[in-house]
């Protein structure tokens, strides 16, 4: 199987949100669900999105400084 950086979903209460992706977003999204589910094809695409948000937030260097900060001046620091 190939390695992704994604492995399994997490059974969490989603908050709903609308968003609308270019066709080519939502082929790639398409095609690493099929990628994770195998060959029974059962993971629905919509719930990746929130996994890569995560994992792309958890990468960025900057975000992670930025809310460092943020919650240092929040706690008196």
């Amino acid at each position: 199987m190939t390695e992704l950086k994604i492995r399994e979903l997490p059974d969490e209460k989603p908050v709903r949100m609308t968003v609308a992706l270019p066709p080519d977003i939502y082929r790639n999204l398409l095609a690493y669900a099929a990628l994770l589910s195998g060959s029974d094809g059962a993971t629905d695409p919509a719930r990746l999105v929130a996994l890569m948000l995560r994992q792309f937030m958890m990468s960025d260097k900057g975000f992670a400084k930025a809310r460092r900060k943020e919650k240092a001046v929040a706690s008196g620091g």
